[in-house]
């Protein structure tokens, strides 16, 4: 595995959870917020998604800020912006193996 993809390893496993999925979309769409309002559109707990943004900041894709008394949670688009450049170089390799078997499988038709 090279050091890119051993980087983004964990990325990929915290986005593997539909709740922090849910989470990170949420995040996406607008700003920092609070346990409290995240927890207002899932059915876990208030524990349960803390849990949840401690995985997704462990991986480097949220990041809790103060604000006086409350803490907010926010995105860091620069690593979601690295899991999608690694994604979209997965795609180009697909479609280049995809081609040449293309290629193959005409040259003997």
């Amino acid at each position: 595995m090279r050091a890119s993809e051993e980087k983004l390893a964990p990325v990929f496993a915290a986005l593997g959870d539909p709740t922090r999925l849910k989470l990170v979309a949420q995040l996406c769409a607008g700003g920092a917020h609070s346990i409290t309002h995240l927890t207002q559109s899932t059915e876990i707990s208030r524990q349960g998604v803390t849990k949840h943004l401690g995985v997704l900041a462990e991986a480097g894709l949220v990041r809790d800020i103060r604000v006086g008394r409350e803490r907010l949670w926010q995105l860091e688009p620069d690593r979601i912006e690295e899991a999608r450049a690694s994604l979209e170089a997965i795609g180009r390799q697909w479609e280049q193996a995809l081609q040449r078997l293309k290629r193959f499988v005409e040259k003997d038709a």
